[in-house]
């Protein structure tokens, strides 16, 4: 760390001996407003709270706190008005008894501005250096004199007057949930814990117990639904495992290569390269699948949220896994047979690539359905369930179209359509994001990450505002605004090197 930039305060300690009467005493006592004291009834020399506070070197609220453990007070008249004092010997007692109290309450005078300033800018520079608000609050009370208690309070109060402007913005109280994800999110990115520690300004066990926490109700949420079988309940050995997560049996003879159908773009066309599973290879892909599901179903249920154990984590991440390739080898098999019920059902005026999207989506709520037990096909389970969406989409299609008609249909028909097929959109925006992630290469890695997420550049995440990046990366709102502006000058720059035309 580096020197200090503030002057300590040299305090000195009170005694006893120090509060005798003299003559600016303001009145005389004439009862107990609080606690009973041993003085005589005659009169005695009092001290107002202001007095008081001056003399010990703190504020008047501490007095009114000390008065509430033991500090007696007196009222006495003055001009006619009533108002509390304290007695010397009353005040010598009190330090006597509480001598380690009144230390500490020196601590609590009230700062100057300028002192506070020396602070502010102190706490500011060790923050920047990596210093967690524990360990800042400790050297600052070291180098200033002050307590620590005042350190803190301090530091808290002038972030939460200007959180725009915190020197801590993350530091203080417990995270939110948008800080916790943040930090999880950015701990799958690759990000060490020593990092999020010192952006985070919190130790790293607190980062690692959000990271497990966080992990923990995401396993909670993977989609784990199997469809049941007495058969996985019997599983009792290694072995009997073993045999459910193999790999499929490889069939007896090799499969013909189908024929492929004219007129489908390449990317189509590779479909018909993936050869169909045999009966024997889908009841043992859905065995698989289901099973891996049950027993990662199984372990969730022994996970506990207040202490996740990585190892249980792992473990389901791991079947979870297998699930996904598992899922994934089921539905590329299949995607051909969605291309050839779409081309069947295409309309005049309709896309075969909306139907096949449509076909997409049922062919994997199929693949999740299925019951291999039943000893059906899943083509014929399939085919229903694609052609039974269809029946449902198509019509409503064609009713939208109704809606619209003009009475200029045979207009229409004489007239050339110069509009882009799909395929041609699908390359043109390909080719618009390639040219985007080309000029993106110019900025550095934060202009670049203000840029996707003011923009919503990343398809997984929402665009978001000035304030909440700022928020998200530890920096004011007027920060994040400032490289922004520097960061799109910067593309418009790397937009023209590259000959690319941009949109006014």
């Amino acid at each position: 760390m580096s020197t200090a930039v503030c002057e300590p305060q040299v305090r000195r300690r009170h005694t006893a001996g120090e509060f005798e009467p003299d003559s600016r005493s303001p009145g005389v006592a004439t009862h107990d407003v609080q606690a009973s004291s041993a003085a005589p009834p005659e009169e005695l020399s009092l001290l107002t709270v202001e007095q008081l506070a001056e003399r010990l070197n703190v504020s008047t609220k501490t007095i009114s706190r000390w008065r509430n453990q033991g500090l007696v007070a007196r009222s006495f008249s003055r001009d006619g008005r009533h108002r509390v004092g304290f007695a010397h010997q009353d005040v010598a007692r009190f330090i006597a008894e509480n001598p380690e109290r009144i230390r500490r309450g020196s601590g609590f005078s009230q700062l100057s501005n300028s002192e506070r300033s020396c602070i502010l800018q102190r706490a500011r520079q060790l923050a920047e250096e990596g210093g967690r608000p524990a360990t800042v609050a400790k050297v600052l009370a070291e180098e200033s004199g002050r307590s620590i208690e005042t350190i803190r309070y301090t530091l808290k109060n002038h972030d939460r007057q200007k959180p725009d402007d915190a020197i801590f913005p993350h530091g203080y109280g417990p995270l939110s949930e948008a800080t916790k994800r943040n930090i999880y999110r950015r701990s799958c990115r690759g990000e060490t814990g020593e990092a999020l520690a010192r952006k985070f300004h919190r130790p790293r066990t607190v980062i690692a117990r959000v990271i497990r926490g966080m992990r923990a109700l995401k396993i909670m949420d993977l989609p784990l639904d199997y469809v049941p079988n007495v058969e996985y309940a019997r599983v009792r050995t290694q072995r009997q495992e073993r045999a459910i997560l193999a790999e499929p049996p490889v069939p007896e003879s090799r499969p013909a290569m189908p024929r492929v159908p004219s007129g489908l773009p390449s990317y189509l066309q590779s479909l018909y390269e993936v050869p169909l599973l045999t009966r024997e290879q889908e009841a043992h892909l859905f065995r698989k699948m289901n099973y891996l599901k049950y027993r990662a179903s199984q372990m969730r249920d022994e996970l506990d949220l207040e202490r996740p154990k990585a190892r249980l984590m792992d473990r389901i991440e791991a079947l979870y896994s297998e699930v996904v390739a598992t899922k994934n080898q089921i539905i590329r098999s299949n995607l051909r047979l969605v291309v050839s019920i779409a081309k069947r059902h295409v309309q005049q005026n309709g896309t075969l690539f909306e139907l096949i999207s449509d076909g997409n989506i049922s062919l994997i709520r199929a693949v999740e359905k299925f019951d291999f037990a039943l000893g059906n096909k899943f083509s014929t389970y399939a085919t229903w369930a694609i052609m039974k969406n269809f029946a449902r989409s198509i019509p409503n299609e064609r009713v939208q179209l109704d809606r619209f008609r003009t009475g200029h249909e045979e207009l229409f028909g004489a007239t050339s359509d110069d509009r882009t097929d799909a395929l041609e959109l699908e390359t043109a925006q390909t080719k618009r994001e390639a040219e985007v992630e080309k000029i993106l290469r110019h900025l550095d890695r934060r202009e670049r990450a203000i840029v996707a997420r003011r923009f919503g550049l990343d398809r997984d995440l929402e665009p978001l505002t000035l304030k909440e990046i700022g928020q998200e990366m530890g920096v004011s709102k007027e920060r994040v605004r400032q490289i922004e502006a520097r960061a799109i000058a910067k593309l418009r720059q790397a937009a023209v090197e590259e000959n690319i035309q941009l949109p006014e």
